[in-house]
Parts: C-alpha cells; sequence; structure tokens
C-alpha cells in the first residue's frame, strides 16, 4: 500500500510539474492548485490523524512554590511519547523540568512547582505539536 502511495504521489508531482512548465508565465501557472478536481487536489483529501493537546488545571492561582496538577488528553500521539510543559520567559518558551508519558488512552498528568509571581502564560508540547496558551497566577 505504501509503494502505491509513493508512485501516486510521484505521478501528481510529475504531472504538476510537467503542467506548471507548459503554462509558464500564464497566471495559472502561478497557481496549479486551484483548479478543482485536479489530481493534486484528490491527493490532498485523504483523512489526516487530528492531533492537539487539551489542558485541564487543578487550580487557577498557587502560592510561589506550591504543588499543583496539569491533566488532559493528547490525540493523536502515540502512547508513551512524552509532553512538557513550557513557560514563557522574557519572550521565549522554555521547557520546564516538568513531564510525562501519553497513557494509552492518550491522557497525561503532570506535578508543578512554579516560582516566578504573577500571571505565567504556560503550555504543553510534544515535539511540534503544542496547547493553546494558558495562565496560572502564582502569587
Amino acid at each position: 500500500m505504501i509503494s502505491k502511495r509513493r508512485s501516486l504521489r510521484v505521478a501528481v508531482v510529475g504531472v504538476l510539474g510537467a503542467a506548471s512548465l507548459a503554462l509558464a508565465g500564464t497566471a495559472m501557472a502561478a497557481t496549479p492548485g486551484a483548479h478543482t478536481g485536479s489530481a493534486a487536489t484528490v491527493a490532498h483529501k485523504a483523512p489526516a490523524a487530528k492531533t492537539g493537546i487539551t489542558v485541564k488545571t487543578s487550580v487557577s492561582s498557587v502560592r510561589a512554590w506550591a504543588e499543583f496538577r496539569v491533566t488532559g488528553k493528547a490525540t493523536g500521539l502515540k502512547p508513551g511519547s512524552k509532553v512538557t510543559l513550557q513557560q514563557k520567559q522574557h519572550g521565549k518558551w522554555v521547557s520546564l523540568p516538568a513531564s510525562a508519558p501519553v497513557t494509552r488512552d492518550g491522557s497525561y498528568s503532570l506535578r508543578v512547582k512554579l516560582g516566578l509571581k504573577g500571571k505565567n502564560d504556560l503550555r504543553i508540547v510534544s515535539g511540534t505539536i503544542a496547547s493553546p496558551v494558558f495562565q496560572m497566577t502564582v502569587r
């Protein structure tokens, strides 16, 4: 099955390459994917696995260095994949020493302690997949 997909992909790329060379200099060559029903759009309509990470915290604010939990579900990740907590510090995302594996049902659970007082922007990441940003107030 993989070799059939690969040969179809090579054929589609070859057809698109030849079509763009034949139509060089026209508006159609600038937008080859605009044709409805072309081989390129048919090849891209295959269902993609939806990936994402949800987040839920045990509390909305904590005292400095008090422990709280961050839980959620990771869809599209293999069981055993590692999710890591990141904190925005001076405009950059910094990975904190809080990580956990994804279970068979896609859930994860982290125990976290934060020391930076104020509103902290946090997110959970795994590879290139990131959760929505959430805030935790440390007092």
